[in-house]
């Protein structure tokens, strides 16, 4: 083997892939930024359900649900190494197409539930008595 095929077979992994880049692995720091932030995102919903904070249960239901999208965007970013560099953008843009398709489907499905709601339900009689 030649030095310069030994190189060659150095840079690449057992899957061909080479490491040049550094862009898939996070370092010690953005592990820690990543669970510090992990653990705020978590301590905080549970302050406000457990110590009712918020004046109405669907003020904390939002907030917690906000909270949570934050959390999955921090996941991904210091866990998962998502971002518009990694794989040449194509990570990113599954990303965007997996995103568009869940909105869709549950956008459809809350749509056709409220219609068949709405048009297939048979009025309830207000008295009982009128039942035959």
């Amino acid at each position: 083997m030649s030095a310069a095929s030994h190189d060659a077979h150095h840079a690449h992994d057992d899957h061909g892939h080479g490491h040049e880049d550094g862009g898939a692995h996070g370092t010690l720091k953005d592990y820690v930024i990543g669970f510090v932030l992990a653990v705020i995102l978590t301590a905080i919903p549970f302050w406000l359900v457990m110590a009712d904070v918020l004046p109405t249960h669907q003020m904390t239901a939002v907030a917690v649900m906000g909270l949570a999208a934050i959390q999955v965007i921090v996941h991904m970013i210091y866990f998962l190494h998502m971002n518009s560099r990694s794989e040449g953008g194509w990570t990113m843009l599954a990303l965007v197409f997996t995103l568009i398709v869940v909105v869709i489907t549950l956008a459809g499905s809350l749509w056709v539930m409220h219609n068949l709601d709405t048009h297939m339900m048979a009025p309830m009689p207000h008295d009982m008595r009128e039942v035959p």
